[in-house]
């Protein structure tokens, strides 16, 4: 098994600029479109670069969705930048009609995702984000855990045909996957392998989930820790494999129950092989302005959380 140990912290978004930039030298089809945050959403290299390919719309994300709808059309592969928050509540009628329903080849990226967002804020935590895209017909929803996989899933989904979410974050976060890692749409990775306790997360709540596996080795339980990077479409044959080895379940993301990963893990187990499953998530609650780590502790997503939910399922099983 690879160790992951953290090389450095590094926030997401770099790695989608850093990724946006190569695509652009890569790929004269690849344009960029922003909502006036062109430096948070890390998107100023590739606007110097390529200044012909970089359209700065202002603050009207909802027209911002309809022009990288039409530039399909001509062959174009948009990549659109804002917040999570902007590019999913305030814009779901376009990404709906225009994008969605006509299977439109945009990439919708979202910065400033999850309560690690911070000082900003409930107005701007959106923890529904991913329930909202991934009920969409035609959409793919990924969620990768550190910069490293950002990059690489930022170059994947534009050799990807049809509308894709692309969800990353704001604070610098433990760098810890390898960057020569294989980045496969639908394709879940084993990071740890367990035999008590199948622990399923995604983003930045992977590393956690890594760092409660040491904690629960201590404590002589065994813990299979996946990363779920692509949330739609959901790599369901390596989430039976595990269930049916280790018996129990625990999900991790930086979301609401309602809607997430879980919601969408528990589906599958209804459906394919019902067994004990917690879930480690917002329970129903808007955010509010913190420190990403306080804000982590403060909801129920830090390590230890992670630790006590795999215990509790074991107990179930």
């Amino acid at each position: 098994m690879t160790e992951y140990t953290n090389q450095g912290s590094k926030d997401t978004r770099s790695g989608f600029g850093e990724a946006l930039l190569e695509l652009g030298r890569q790929n004269p089809n690849v344009v960029a479109l922003c909502a006036d945050l062109t430096g948070s959403l890390k998107m100023d290299a590739f606007a110097a670069a390529f200044p012909e390919r970089f359209f700065q719309v202002g603050i009207a994300e909802a027209n911002m969705m309809g022009v990288a709808s039409g530039m399909t059309i001509g062959g174009k592969i948009p990549f659109t930048g804002t917040f999570a928050n902007f590019s999913t509540g305030r814009v779901y009628d376009q990404i709906r009609q225009s994008i969605a329903y006509s299977e439109k080849n945009v990439k919708i990226c979202a910065s400033h995702a999850g309560l690690t967002l911070g000082e900003d804020g409930a107005t701007h935590q959106i923890m529904e984000d991913i329930g909202l895209m991934k009920m969409l017909p035609n959409m793919t929803v990924i969620n990768p855990c550190d910069f490293n996989q950002t990059r690489a899933a930022t170059l994947a989904i534009a050799g990807h045909m049809g509308p894709v979410y692309l969800r990353f974050g704001r604070p610098k976060w433990p760098n810890f996957t390898p960057a020569d890692q294989p980045f496969v749409i639908g394709k879940a990775l084993l990071f740890n392998e367990g035999s008590d306790v199948s622990i399923f997360a995604t983003g930045h709540m992977v590393w956690n989930a890594l760092q409660a596996c040491k904690l629960l080795e201590e404590q002589g339980i065994s813990a299979e820790v996946i990363n779920i990077h692509t949330i739609k479409p959901l790599d369901d044959a390596a989430i039976l494999s595990s269930v049916r080895k280790t018996g129990c379940v625990v999900s991790a993301e930086e979301h609401l129950r309602n809607g997430g990963l879980g919601d969408s893990i528990a589906q599958l187990l209804g459906r394919m092989h019902p067994a004990p499953m917690e879930m480690v998530a917002v329970d129903d609650r808007f955010g509010q302005s913190g420190k990403p780590e306080e804000l982590l502790k403060k909801y129920g997503l830090d390590v230890p959380d992670i630790v006590e939910a795999a215990i509790k399922a074991i107990a179930r099983k």
